[in-house]
């Protein structure tokens, strides 16, 4: 059995550590970026370049979606179905963006001859390198199938939930826990601020608690204010965060929750902390200031 070809579009930190991944485990990969794709930076990832997305689907038999957003993924799904090359073809569309909006291209991608599937990534770049990502998947049963030997290369948390959109829908309600997380710490830890607890006695006392999540473990160093490092950006969060508020205010379902979330995260988007960690949405409001 031929080994499919992998065409990455979208090469920004999850992107490009896809790439890496894959290309360590001997799948032949092109990858192209909206914002241009040098040769060095294709050496560097040890893959092929694209010049445009043409050139990408014509060398490739499944292709990849890493983009920032909806608007992102529905301008490159009409620029694939323009290419005249997706006789074939498997999409995978691995973005956190509404359940729809594949769907709305699916009818058109399946006049091109191509097939899709949603495949959402829970999990950042170091998780990718390790091939220890989440996925969740929505399509048919065959399209599943054939994508799972480049998701087994990927993921060791390879979730089928259903048909198209239902992996979308799933990556959502996962991120609306973490959400509910961030949110709930932030008003622990202000509440026992105001009653005389200091905010590393409550992490002290929080981090063996039967409340400590993987999530919540691995960003203490972040919110004790002893690293900088990034997983996920909170500029990251407030978009996602917003796609699960506008397709609950679509299906009319209330969520107070995460819409007291999304205001934390903004308000500390707000005061520039847009590319640092999420988990500096709950140091920087939990900071008392110095006497």
């Amino acid at each position: 059995m031929t080994r499919e070809t992998i065409g990455i579009i979208g090469l920004g930190r999850m992107g490009s550590a896809m790439a890496g991944r894959l290309a360590a485990e001997g799948f032949s990969l092109t990858g192209w970026s909206r914002s241009g794709f040098q040769p060095e930076r294709a050496k560097a990832l040890g893959i092929a370049g694209a010049e445009d997305l043409r050139q990408l689907a014509a060398s490739s038999t499944i292709l990849i979606l890493s983009l920032m957003d909806d608007a992102a993924v529905s301008s490159i799904l009409c620029a694939l179905v323009d290419t005249g090359e997706l006789a074939g073809r498997l999409i995978v569309e691995t973005s956190t963006v509404s359940p729809q909006t594949l769907s709305r291209h699916a009818g058109a991608l399946e006049a091109a001859g191509a097939r899709a599937i949603d495949a959402p990534v829970s999990g950042g770049p170091e998780q990718v390198l390790q091939g220890r990502i989440g996925l969740y998947i929505g399509g048919a049963d065959e399209d599943f199938r054939r994508f799972q030997p480049v998701a087994e290369s990927l993921s060791d948390r390879i979730h089928h939930i259903g048909p198209l959109g239902q992996g979308a829908a799933a990556k959502l309600v996962n991120n609306m826990m973490l959400l509910g997380l961030w949110q709930t710490l932030k008003e622990a830890l202000l509440l026992g601020q105001a009653t005389g607890l200091s905010r590393e006695t409550m992490l002290r006392f929080l981090e063996s608690s039967p409340a400590a999540s993987p999530a919540l473990k691995s960003r203490l160093p972040v919110i004790r204010g002893d690293s900088d490092a990034v997983g996920f950006s909170l500029s990251g969060v407030v978009k996602d965060a917003r796609v699960v508020a506008g397709l609950a205010e679509q299906l009319n379902v209330s969520l107070p929750a995460i819409r007291a979330a999304l205001e934390s995260f903004e308000e500390a988007q707000l005061a520039g902390h847009g590319e640092a960690d999420l988990a500096t949405m709950v140091r920087a409001a939990t900071d008392l200031p110095k006497e």
